[in-house]
């Protein structure tokens, strides 16, 4: 792969990380001046948090940064008509470049998330909530039901997801077979321009 077309896969990925937790900070982000929750409240919420996640999402932004960096690799590499031994090779060497990202990015995100999960989600879960309220999600949350019910999400939604598929499977792979040419054609301009 030559350095222009490894410049431009180095900057997208920097490019779409850097997109990706900005979107998600404006999306989540919480008014600076809420007051930190009372102790009982506080104690809920620490109950909450220790069954609902919600910096997940942030933890899943890191890790979709190496699946796309894979995918756009794969793309330049197609484009560029590198012969399939050579692109599998360092489809190979690269992911080892994204699993030493994930396995060197992860344990931030986790330690950071961890700090500021329960400062930055108490506020907005006491001002919404009362302790009443609180208790009530706790227990929804802790519930039994819920969990069974979990536990059948995945064969729902693969059960709707055959569905899909078989109704717009076609048109799909036309929109996507139109995309990636769109893609390649200008990954292949910016790697051949001056």
């Amino acid at each position: 792969m030559n350095s222009a077309l490894r410049s431009c896969l180095h900057l997208a990925a920097a490019a779409a990380l850097c997109a990706s937790l900005a979107a998600h900070a404006q999306t989540a982000a919480a008014p600076a001046n809420l007051p930190a929750p009372d102790a009982e409240k506080q104690k809920v919420i620490d109950r909450i948090l220790a069954v609902f996640h919600p910096e997940n999402g942030v933890l899943q932004v890191v890790q979709r940064q190496g699946l796309n960096a894979m995918e756009q690799s794969g793309i330049a590499l197609q484009t560029a008509h590198v012969p399939k031994d050579k692109s599998d090779k360092t489809l190979k060497e690269i992911s080892v470049d994204v699993q030493k990202y994930i396995d060197t990015t992860m344990p931030l995100a986790q330690a950071s998330a961890k700090k500021n999960t329960n400062p930055a989600v108490g506020p907005i879960l006491a001002q919404n909530f009362t302790l009443d309220e609180l208790k009530q999600i706790e227990a929804l949350l802790e519930s039994p039901l819920k969990s069974r019910f979990e536990k059948l999400v995945p064969q729902m939604e693969n059960a709707v997801g055959q569905k899909v598929q078989a109704d717009i499977q076609a048109q799909v792979n036309a929109n996507a077979k139109v995309m990636t040419e769109a893609v390649g054609t200008k990954l292949r301009i910016a790697a051949t321009a001056p």
